[in-house]
């Protein structure tokens, strides 16, 4: 998991091609234009999905993973607390559904609060639990980019 400012985005980029293309739409893209959804960057290869939210509890999140899709989560404007840990012993509350690419579990994790501005990187193998609130429940705007882990 890599967690960073949005100026330092291009230190990452021979992660692999595709992350490129995902650079470059966070880049070029102006967010305040589009609605919140899925929009295609390159078929299912890299897509976004631009969410709006309000902050939650921690009893009301669970730690997720994924193992087709490395996630880059970029908050447009907001803060939110994501909750981060390396898969290892966490227990499975929902199995791994391929078509969502998604699995919850139940576990131990560290506490990072992301900002406007920041981004996150979620492996395969990185579970994460974003939109916990900082202090009370308040607005998130979100871009996460899917990229197909290769």
């Amino acid at each position: 998991m890599i967690i960073d400012k949005i100026e330092n985005l291009r230190l990452y980029e021979k992660l692999s091609p595709l992350f490129i293309k995902a650079f470059n739409y966070l880049e070029e893209t102006d967010f305040n234009q589009l609605v919140s959804g899925k929009h295609l960057i390159d078929g299912d290869n890299v897509f976004a999905l631009l969410q709006e939210y309000e902050t939650k509890n921690a009893v009301d999140c669970m730690l997720e993973g994924h193992q087709k899709y490395i996630d880059i989560q970029y908050v447009l404007s907001g803060e939110e607390i994501m909750g981060i840990a390396s898969y290892t012993n966490q227990k499975v509350l929902k199995p791994y559904h391929a078509d969502n690419d998604i699995a919850f579990y139940d576990g131990e994790y560290s506490a990072v609060k992301v900002a406007k501005g920041n981004f996150t990187i979620f492996f395969p193998g990185d579970l994460h639990m974003p939109c916990l609130k900082v202090n009370v429940p308040a607005m998130v705007r979100k871009v996460v980019v899917k990229i197909r882990a290769l």
